[in-house]
């Protein structure tokens, strides 16, 4: 075997190589992200908000023709709470509206938000809502997603005009199938028991 022939060899093997290496890697570096993780807490967010600024509520509008519990809160604002349902997923989700039925403009209050700063943090939400299963001595807080935003209706307007409504959702953690009934609490309302479906 002659010099000029093993080089030529060599050359095509390691051309034979570069070419290899290049497909494995573009093939790693596609832009497919269908084997990516989903953040399904993130999904969990965004599924029911998509709210538009002002009606809290987005595409989450709850059933109106069914209405759980009525309680009166501060300054002519009723909190309505339409539905209380478990996903699939293992939450509960608890929707309902904020009605004016005052004679004046209510401002919502900044305690809606909860205690936390983490969660202050993000703007104006419901994070200030809780649920009670009395049952089984528990307290649920709203769900939270991975950057800490809290899974409830977000970014509103800070206040609510006369006869006009806050649609708003809620999700926490489903307390367990035995549990039929739990107690909300909010800032500004008394205790409101509803029945989950």
């Amino acid at each position: 075997m002659s010099y000029p022939h093993v080089r030529t060899t060599r050359r095509a093997g390691g051309v034979a190589v570069l070419a290899a290496a290049l497909a494995l890697s573009m093939t790693a570096c596609g832009s497919d992200d269908g084997n990516k993780p989903k953040d399904t807490a993130s999904q969990a967010s965004t599924a029911p908000s998509k709210s538009d600024k002002g009606s809290g509520g987005g595409e989450t509008v709850p059933d109106t023709d069914t209405v759980l519990v009525t309680v009166k809160g501060d300054s002519g604002v009723d909190m309505v709470i339409n539905s209380a349902k478990r996903d699939s997923g293992g939450f509960l989700t608890v929707t309902g509206q904020f009605k004016n039925t005052g004679s004046g403009l209510y401002t919502t209050p900044v305690q809606w938000n909860g205690q936390e700063q983490n969660i202050a943090a993000t703007g104006r939400s419901l994070a200030g809502m809780t649920l009670v299963d009395s049952q089984a001595k528990k307290r649920y807080y709203v769900l939270r997603d991975t950057d800490d935003r809290p899974l409830t209706t977000s970014g509103f307007e800070p206040s609510i005009a006369v006869g006009k409504s806050l649609t708003f959702f809620a999700q926490f953690p489903a307390p367990a199938q035995s549990t039929s009934e739990v107690d909300l609490q909010f800032p500004g309302f008394t205790n409101a028991t509803i029945a989950i479906s």
